[in-house]
């Protein structure tokens, strides 16, 4: 097995500059678990007083079900919390069981992406090995998306199919789609059936409905689909060098909002340094830049870029 090319912080930093990006803290993780689930609240509130705003609220509830995930994989490296135990906690039942899936899966599915990207071992790389594709074959993905096709395949034949000890009829699974959400199916129908009960007490029923499982069976595939693409895809040098190994995505105040939230975007920089917890991404991303080798790195401008890389295949 071949790893993937590291290199070390002293290769860029002095330990003086370099210490406070690996520093952890001790309210910043919890802190962005509340935001994460505040805009949830507030973007189901906003639905529910105003019906003709679902559409919007959908998009917006279903990028934070995202955020909680990106929020699973920061507990995963240990960033979430401090205190290791908590970071844990938050990081299976506030993050990982609503969206259906398990943080004792993901870390050691997740640090194999990590010891192995772009290699051939990459339990990711079938994500990333197919692009670029034609432009009709990449729209065909995002409408399963979309209308809820990867939604079913992911929560119901997978899980069905995990029960009955085989892979789903007439596909491979994804390892991540197995190994994660097919293990955490109990306490995901617990989490959505005490949701749908809180609701139901509410006096808005429909809104568990509206307002969690379509957004969860829509929008959410379809941002996650959109940030796989983007860490990895269509990355030349990616399986030879450290700096290229991923890409990062310059993401604007609506792409934060819809698409990439909580740092999401700088993929390339975690891939340099697993342990900077996210909100230090950004800040590390300039001082990267700022060295030579930081010049390697792929950056591309916005998601709209990175699709239409994506799908520049001819025929």
């Amino acid at each position: 097995m071949s790893a993937a090319p590291r290199i070390s912080p002293s290769d860029l930093f002095a330990p003086k500059a370099w210490a406070p990006f690996q520093s952890r803290s001790t309210w910043k993780g919890p802190l962005l678990v509340a935001h994460c689930w505040g805009v949830i609240a507030l973007a189901i509130g906003v639905g529910v007083w105003q019906p003709i705003l679902i559409p919007l609220c959908v998009m917006v509830i279903g990028t934070r079900q995202l955020g909680l995930a990106i929020l699973m994989h920061e507990a995963a490296h240990g960033a979430l919390a401090r205190n290791l135990k908590f970071n844990d906690f938050l990081g299976q039942w506030l993050c990982a069981v609503p969206v259906g899936a398990s943080l004792t899966a993901y870390r050691p599915y997740h640090l194999a992406h990590h010891r192995f990207a772009q290699q051939p071992e990459d339990p990711d790389l079938m994500l990333s090995a197919p692009f670029p594709v034609n432009g009709a074959s990449l729209r065909r993905k995002m409408v399963r998306d979309l209308t809820g096709q990867t939604f079913f395949k992911q929560r119901v034949l997978l899980p069905l199919a995990a029960l009955r000890g085989r892979a789903a009829e007439g596909e491979k699974a994804h390892d991540y789609d197995a190994a994660v959400t097919g293990r955490s199916v109990a306490a995901f129908l617990l989490f959505n059936a005490a949701l749908l009960a809180g609701l139901t007490l509410l006096g808005v029923w429909w809104a568990f409905f509206a307002l969690w499982l379509l957004p969860m069976a829509t929008w959410f595939p379809l941002v996650t689909r959109l940030r796989n693409i983007a860490e990895h895809a269509c990355v030349e040098g990616s399986a030879d060098d450290a700096f290229r190994a991923a890409r990062t995505t310059r993401a604007s105040w609506w792409e934060r909002a819809f698409i990439a939230p909580y740092w999401v975007n700088f993929h390339a920089e975690h891939h340099l340094f697993m342990h900077v917890p996210c909100w230090n991404l950004p800040r590390l991303h300039r001082a990267i830049r700022a060295t030579e080798p930081g010049g390697r790195m792929e950056v591309a401008g916005g998601y709209v870029e990175v699709l239409t890389k994506a799908a520049s295949r001819v025929g």
